[in-house]
């Protein structure tokens, strides 16, 4: 049902420029009026566009207040129970990029917005067994959760009327100079109407519904190489609010923890304009152009979608597993920065912080060609033993990707020598074998 309120803002918006159609004899009269109307509208405008952003304290305190059981029975909370608010959690809406059924990139038989239904389920499912976390999801790969679909039916002329007249409030402030409109440093695809007041529509319904964290999923292409050709960038990148939106330092706090847990394991963009990682962007509909969003926002790119541990299916899994771990990693750490592995959660079980290991390696591996997921566990086992990237290398030229190359064989000859191990210089024989599974298996 469309609100009141956005009947009598266009109401009034109707009075204010038809007065001047009234003859021209009551002019002053005119004046006066249409001088109450505009001032009215612009009050009213205020009231719509009002804020309550989520602070740091805010939400930490959601955190230390929720219940510390861990392994909570109850299952992961979705968008179709999101009446039944639970107090003192953490709220976190995840929306995995794109529309269920078309949109984001595309790379031979991959797909951006199936990848992102994955990675979300993952995220779900570590924040879901977490009880300080409930958390709602905006879809999963055939449709919108009913929440969704029900309000998209039910409030498209609402959300319509609050995107234009955010869109307005801000074009005002900055012809008026209380905000700036900054300089961006990465282009973006324009997208359809439609899926633009989508997006609007998700902000909204998250300020409705005093959601905490929002985090949207996405993958990124290089447009410019050939269809079943890999491009030339690699890397994730997280992109916030510029800092003068609400709820701009909020989602650069979350952000740099978030950041610092993928960093570990993943190499950051190498795309012009995106090479310090986190980078702020003012027209981003995710994460708030317009200063709409309430919650703290971040719009993480975990990678290009052609990049090879993508494109395996004994590694793709096992990576987007590990993004979404990292993910969560970094949001136990903004809420408990004294903690390494993330006391009181998950991770308490885990006796590493990548769901790469522990592994049972069983094959011997001597092809540089291999790639699988026994190579991943591989490299990040010689990444937890301090040997991976080799000297003079970073995670950037040297990406865990499963794939046996010339960066994990030189790796791997270090852990070797550091073991004892002879007769098996840069493969995985059944000495090499045996020293990762006594220190890495099972």
């Amino acid at each position: 049902m469309v609100s009141l309120k956005y009947y009598l803002l266009t109401i009034l918006a109707l009075m204010v420029f038809g007065v001047p159609a009234i003859s021209s004899r009551f002019s002053s009269q005119v004046g006066e009026i249409a001088n109450v109307f505009s001032n009215a509208t612009n009050q009213l405008a205020t009231v719509i566009l009002s804020h309550n952003p989520k602070s740091v304290a805010d939400i930490q305190a959601d955190y230390l207040s929720a219940n510390s059981t861990i392994f909570s029975t109850t299952s992961t909370v979705t968008t179709d129970s999101a009446n039944s608010t639970t107090t003192n959690k953490v709220r976190i809406l995840l929306v995995p990029g794109h529309e269920p059924n078309y949109g984001g990139a595309e790379y031979a038989n991959i797909k951006e917005r199936n990848m992102t239904v994955e990675l979300a389920q993952n995220l779900s499912d570590f924040l879901g067994n977490d009880s300080h976390y409930q958390v709602f999801v905006t879809r999963d790969s055939s449709d919108w959760s009913p929440v969704f679909v029900d309000y998209f039916k039910n409030d498209w002329q609402s959300i319509v009327d609050w995107e234009n007249v955010s869109i307005r409030d801000m074009a005002q402030r900055i012809s008026i100079g209380s905000s700036t409109k900054p300089i961006q440093t990465v282009s973006h695809n324009r997208v359809p109407n439609d899926v633009a007041t989508r997006l609007y529509g998700i902000t909204k319904w998250a300020n409705e519904n005093n959601i905490d964290i929002t985090i949207h999923i996405h993958f990124n292409d290089d447009t410019e190489h050939p269809a079943n050709q890999a491009g030339k960038h690699t890397g994730f990148a997280i992109y916030i609010p510029q800092h003068q939106y609400a709820n701009g330092t909020t989602s650069r706090d979350i952000a740099e923890t978030v950041f610092k847990r993928l960093s570990k394991y993943n190499p950051v963009s190498d795309l012009a304009g995106e090479s310090t990682g986190i980078i702020e962007d003012s027209d981003l509909i995710a994460i708030g152009a317009n200063n709409t969003a309430d919650s703290a926002s971040m719009l993480i790119e975990y990678g290009y979608i052609y990049e090879s541990q993508f494109n395996n299916l004994d590694t793709s899994s096992i990576a987007l597993k590990d993004l979404a771990y990292q993910t969560y990693l970094g949001l136990q750490d903004f809420f408990d920065p004294t903690d390494s592995v993330a006391t009181g959660s998950v991770a308490t079980v885990r006796a590493y912080d990548t769901v790469a290991l522990p592994h049972s390696w069983i094959r011997v591996v001597s092809d540089k060609n291999t790639q699988n997921a026994d190579v991943f566990s591989l490299q990040s086992a010689l990444l937890a033993d301090g040997e991976y990237p080799p000297a003079s290398k970073n995670i950037s030229q040297c990406p865990r990707t499963g794939s046996f190359g010339a960066c994990t064989r030189s790796a791997l000859q270090v852990f070797q020598k550091k073991n004892n191990i002879t007769g098996e210089k840069g493969i995985v024989g059944e000495k090499t074998l045996e020293a990762l599974n006594r220190n890495y298996g099972f």
